[in-house]
């Protein structure tokens, strides 16, 4: 009997088993590519703008991770004072500036600007004006003296990030916000631009670092907050005197998942935001994997 039919029949299971496989190996990178997101990193601090802290080094780790895996990645943080502009190469973009946000009945001029971190090709957006930024240091004056409006600059930051953002015209899928800067962020998502396009469809996601930030938001805070769709009614449950604790709760509130980026929480933000019931990411030193299954989860 000759082999021919046999190395036929064998040549035809072969081919159907290898194009069986080419199917699985494509519906599989079709599968990875449809999870691969746009995420937009709204931070407080991104070294090495700024010193190298938990919060500073988690700003620039996370945008560098989630770029290499290939995930879509907009980084977003204040304009501090203390930023050398031309040794950061930080220069202006003048499509994106120009824009005018009214917060406590007053225009403060939107400037924007964006640099690339050495060595990586994280570029870093900044959120600029000479009110609020430029001309201050991050939290406190020269003389360890909170600034009386620090509530009003975390306003104008959020507002400058979610319109600058627009005018990129980029949806993102999650946007994650690190540092209490960015915790306005979550309820104006949900409320006042819910309705935008950009964000109609967008995940919150809030990570709760240690608190060493303690004093008061400034008296004008609560008041400045309204805008659009968050109305005043819906910050009634919280304190008139707004600390970075109560601000937490808020973007709690407001988010669609929260992570604990570091070991000691507070216990009574984590007691808070256990009784939400939203999912929640423990604390871990790995963190690249479990964040990218996380954004999956929510």
């Amino acid at each position: 009997m000759s082999l021919f039919p046999k190395i036929g029949r064998f040549s035809h299971i072969l081919c159907g088993f290898m194009q069986k496989n080419s199917y699985l190996c494509i519906a599989k990178i079709n599968q990875q590519a449809m999870t691969k997101k746009k995420i937009l990193f709204i931070n407080q601090e991104v070294t090495p703008y700024v010193a190298d802290n938990n919060l500073s080094l988690m700003g620039y780790e996370l945008s560098k991770v989630m770029q290499e895996l290939g995930h879509e990645i907009r980084t977003f943080m204040p304009k501090w004072g203390t930023i050398n502009e031309r040794r950061g190469q930080l220069h202006e973009v003048q499509r994106l500036s120009g824009m005018n946000l009214i917060i406590d009945d007053t225009d403060h001029p939107l400037i924007i600007k964006v640099a690339n971190i050495p060595s990586s090709r994280v570029a870093v957006y900044f959120i600029d004006n000479e009110d609020y930024f430029s001309k201050r240091r991050m939290t406190t004056n020269e003389v360890g003296e909170d600034y009386p409006d620090n509530g009003e600059r975390a306003i104008f930051f959020a507002r400058g990030v979610l319109e600058t953002v627009k005018k990129l015209r980029w949806v993102p899928d999650v946007i994650h916000c690190q540092g209490w800067m960015s915790a306005v962020v979550p309820l104006y998502v949900k409320t006042a631009y819910a309705d935008e396009p950009s964000y109609a469809n967008t995940k919150v996601v809030t990570s709760l670092f240690t608190n060493t930030h303690e004093n008061d938001l400034g008296t004008k805070f609560k008041q400045c907050l309204p805008f659009r769709d968050a109305k005043p009614e819906l910050l009634a449950a919280y304190k008139d005197n707004f600390n970075i604790e109560e601000l937490t709760k808020l973007a709690i509130d407001y988010s669609d998942g929260i992570i604990l980026a570091e070991p000691d929480i507070n216990k009574n933000l984590l007691k808070y935001a256990t009784k939400k019931g939203l999912p929640m990411l423990e604390y871990m030193e790995d963190f690249a994997d479990a964040y990218e299954e996380f954004y999956d989860k929510i």
